[in-house]
Parts: structure tokens; C-alpha cells; sequence
């Protein structure tokens, strides 16, 4: 999977709010409550992840995570980095529901 354009990656962004494309991968931190509502939402992640056998890396600073997407076997960001960032997405806004 060939690595998306920069420009692509900023209008696909548009849709994303908070996420942010620097350094080859696009992040976003989320902020959570309590430090286990972080730990709970990680671990629903890491399940969409493994399902589509591509994985973030994941920084944990207590009620504070920031998941970062990049297909590093690529060197930069793919469509598989955004169809993870909006998974991110939908099952933050689930969890907020």
C-alpha cells in the first residue's frame, strides 16, 4: 500500500478534528476523566487494531492517550492509517454517547 501525498492526508484530515500529520504519521490526543476510562478505551482499540492487523503506537500519560498511525512497513501514512484514525474516532464518539 503506497504511502498517501501530504495534501491528501491534510483533506482527509478535515474530516478527523484534532488529528494532526507530522514527522511521517498523524496523531491525536484524547483526554479522558479518570486514568482506567484511558486503560478501557485502549483496550477496545487494541481489538479494532488487531482485527485489522495494524497497530498504533499508544502513549499513556494518566488521563491523558495519544494514539499515533503510521504504516511503518510503508514509511509514512496510508489508507490504512486514516481507516484506523476514523475507527478512533467512531468509538470515541460511541463511548461519549
Amino acid at each position: 500500500m503506497a504511502t498517501l501525498a501530504a495534501d491528501r492526508i491534510a483533506k482527509e484530515l478535515e474530516a478527523l478534528p484534532g488529528w494532526e500529520f507530522s514527522g511521517g504519521a498523524i496523531s491525536k490526543l484524547f483526554r479522558f476523566k479518570e486514568f482506567m476510562d484511558g486503560i478501557r478505551f485502549i483496550d477496545r482499540i487494541a481489538e479494532i487494531a488487531e482485527a485489522a492487523d495494524h497497530h498504533p503506537d499508544i502513549h499513556v500519560n494518566y488521563t491523558r492517550v495519544r494514539f499515533v498511525c503510521s504504516t511503518h512497513s510503508e514509511g509514512g501514512v496510508t489508507e490504512k492509517d486514516l481507516r484506523l484514525a476514523r475507527e478512533i474516532e467512531r468509538e470515541f464518539a460511541a463511548r461519549a454517547a
